[in-house]
């Protein structure tokens, strides 16, 4: 796995206190290098924005070396662990977030590199997704994936993993990018689905090995999230909803936002309405993402080309009366049982017919929903 040639000089300056990727990045920028900011005299003096205290730390020999330390033991644990660590001067680095505000100082990467060189979108949303809101986001990644777009998302319960297993399933590319280190499943109970995502598509982060989940590193790593992609998808949220930090964060970068809308009644969709009502690209198929991007002539977004004819389904009278029915909303067994009339025996069979036709669905509670 690719580790950057300066890497040691960039993780030295990433462990010393109080030094973010802003100021790093304007300190290499000020003196060339990574090796040249650590070097005595390497800055020029009297540095517009620069402190002394900016200037005592980097003199202080103690604190240098213990970073330099930590630099070489991180680089031994890459190594041992197979990760790659892209710094803004490899190759391999995203140009896309090389002009984002804060741009990150250091990637810390586990699968295929090669993703990052497709064309991508995020799709995002509330980790305590309904049915619907999963289902639409694994047929969106998974219409998107098929034609060689990359899905990015965060990893995290509800959308995030629906997104994820769309594009696996499809067979196409994904990135997940983790608030914690490469090293860490959290939650605990997606470290199958993340060995999943290293191993065809690709987990990311900006923290070194070990760092653990903490809250205030979730917001952070959206600007990355954003930064990766063309235009960021937010199928289900609140209003208070984290997802919309990401809009924010895609719209001050320039990038497309996209809406699935969903019940009136459902908190659920309450924010993503709300981008809705703000601007934001209306989308219930993949066809308005590729048209909202301007994607919509590539050779490979044949989404928009004719339909190829369906398969013609031969359903009888009695299971057109109970389809008619039934709705894209869950209905259970018994109010069903009401409104046609059916005895439950007949019942049970013309829904098992429906659902072998790929008509309905059953959910979990005896619950029934008609398919698109």
């Amino acid at each position: 796995m690719p580790i950057c040639s300066d890497a040691a000089d960039w993780l030295t300056l990433s462990f010393l206190p109080g030094l973010g990727c802003t100021l790093i990045n304007r300190l290499v920028q000020a003196a060339g290098t990574p090796g040249a900011v650590l070097r005595p005299g390497g800055l020029p003096k009297n540095l517009p924005g620069f402190g002394p205290r900016l200037f005592d730390l980097l003199a202080d020999g103690k604190q240098v070396a213990a970073a330099r330390d930590r630099a070489r033991r991180e680089l031994d644990q890459l190594v041992r662990l197979d990760i790659s660590l892209l710094s803004p001067e490899s190759h391999n680095y995203p140009d896309a977030l090389r002009f984002i505000p804060d741009s990150p100082v250091l990637l810390f990467c586990r699968g295929h590199l090669e993703c990052l060189d497709l064309p991508a979108v995020a799709i995002i949303g509330s980790r305590t997704a309904t049915e619907y809101g999963r289902r639409v986001s694994a047929l969106l990644a998974a219409e998107l994936a098929a034609l060689q777009i990359t899905i990015v998302s965060g990893a995290a319960y509800g959308i995030d993993a629906a997104a994820h297993g769309g594009a696996l399933k499809a067979g196409g590319g994904t990135v997940a990018v983790l608030g914690c280190g490469i090293d860490i499943a959290y939650p605990r109970s997606h470290a199958g689905m993340l060995r999943e995502i290293a191993e065809h598509g690709l987990v990311m982060t900006e923290y070194p090995v070990g760092t653990p989940p903490d809250a205030f590193r979730f917001p952070a790593r959206n600007r990355i999230i954003s930064g990766l992609v063309k235009g960021v998808i937010v199928v289900e949220a609140t209003c208070q909803s984290g997802s919309l930090i990401t809009a924010r964060l895609a719209l001050d970068q320039g990038k497309e936002v996209f809406a699935v809308p969903g019940r009136i009644d459902s908190p659920q969709s309450a924010g993503t309405h709300r981008l809705i009502q703000q601007g934001a690209h209306l989308v219930h198929a993949a066809a308005d993402v590729l048209e909202g991007l301007a994607w919509g002539n590539d050779h490979r977004c044949s989404v928009l080309q004719p339909a190829q004819p369906k398969k013609t389904i031969t359903i009888t009278p009695r299971e057109q009366q109970l389809l008619d029915q039934l709705e894209a909303y869950p209905r259970d067994i018994d109010s069903i049982v009401r409104t046609t009339g059916l005895a439950m025996a007949e019942l049970s069979t013309l829904l098992l017919q429906l659902e072998l036709k790929g008509l309905i669905r059953q959910l979990p509670g005896q619950q029934y929903e008609r398919l698109a």
